[in-house]
């Protein structure tokens, strides 16, 4: 029987013991989470291709207590060789992980479809666009998490050995409310990579679970970060005036999201045994407004 104390925040999302593995975890939403691992406990290795950014965030962030940030890398997740050189380097350190958060991502190439003329739409899309950007957004928002993923399955397995009082290894996915959504927002290249983002993560839920591995995705609205401020600070933080967001005119609550609402999702989908397979949207209302699938 559980017993009331038990369920205190405290020990429901405790990360104590955990060893995490962050990509893109110096910015943005990666950044964010590393902070929530890493404040309730937890080791986390966070990589992305700036090394100098993965240095200032472990110094700057590095919490006073149990936790732990440690930079590795760099890392292209988008090279197969980076990928084994990463995994064997964390493999040497520790002799499992518990958790991967797949949040390398970018933005993409844009155009707008906001004309009823065929021709402009030609020229600001057909035209506008060429198929390496294309290639280049699909490589880093979609294959590079299959080939994360998947290098790091033996690690994250390995955690199944420990006590029965230990995470289930487990991945999150970092997706976005753009793969769920019918609006290109004048990013198709990017809105149809994250759907396929988030249909991976579903494929992976189901294909290695009985590998022991649970697969889950956030998909994030706005949030402050280098992909929607379009810079960070000394802190590598950004930040999204309010005003940004209500000029979209869909986003119910009228702001960006917050650092503790996304550091909570993480916790939730790492820490609850029970969760496997699903898409948690993080977007303050927004997909109650644009048309979805």
């Amino acid at each position: 029987m559980v017993q009331t104390s038990q369920l205190a925040a405290e020990n429901l999302f405790s990360a104590k013991g955990h060893v995490c593995v962050v990509t893109g975890g110096g910015t943005g939403i990666g950044l964010m989470i590393t902070q929530a691992l890493a404040a309730n406990g937890a080791r986390v290795y966070i990589t992305s291709r700036r090394k100098e950014v993965l240095e200032n965030t472990a110094k700057t962030h590095s919490p006073s207590g149990d936790g732990e940030i440690i930079p590795i890398g760099p890392c292209d997740v988008t090279k197969k060789e980076d990928l084994e050189n990463l995994v064997a380097e964390i493999g040497k350190k520790e002799k499992s992980i518990d958790l991967l958060v797949t949040n390398a991502g970018i933005s993409g190439p844009k155009g707008s479809p906001e004309s009823s003329d065929a021709s402009e739409l030609n020229k600001n899309l057909f035209k506008n666009e060429d198929f390496a950007s294309w290639s280049d957004t699909f490589n880093t928002n979609v294959t590079s998490v299959y080939f994360t993923t998947t290098a790091f399955l033996p690690l994250l397995q390995a955690s199944i050995k420990k006590d029965d009082h230990h995470l289930s290894p487990s991945v999150i996915v970092i997706s976005s409310m753009s793969g769920i959504m019918r609006d290109s927002q004048n990013h198709f290249a990017y809105n149809a990579a994250k759907g396929a983002t988030v249909h991976l993560a579903k494929l992976m839920s189901y294909e290695f679970k009985e590998a022991g591995i649970r697969v889950n995705s956030i998909a994030p609205g706005y949030f402050p970060s280098e992909m929607t401020a379009k810079e960070s600070g000394e802190d590598n933080k950004s930040e999204l005036p309010d005003e940004k967001i209500q000029e979209k005119g869909h986003v119910p609550h009228g702001r960006a999201g917050s650092d503790e609402e996304m550091a909570m999702g993480a916790l939730f989908l790492m820490k609850n045994k029970y969760v496997n397979g699903e898409i948690i949207a993080i977007d303050g209302g927004a997909l109650l407004e644009l048309p979805g699938r």
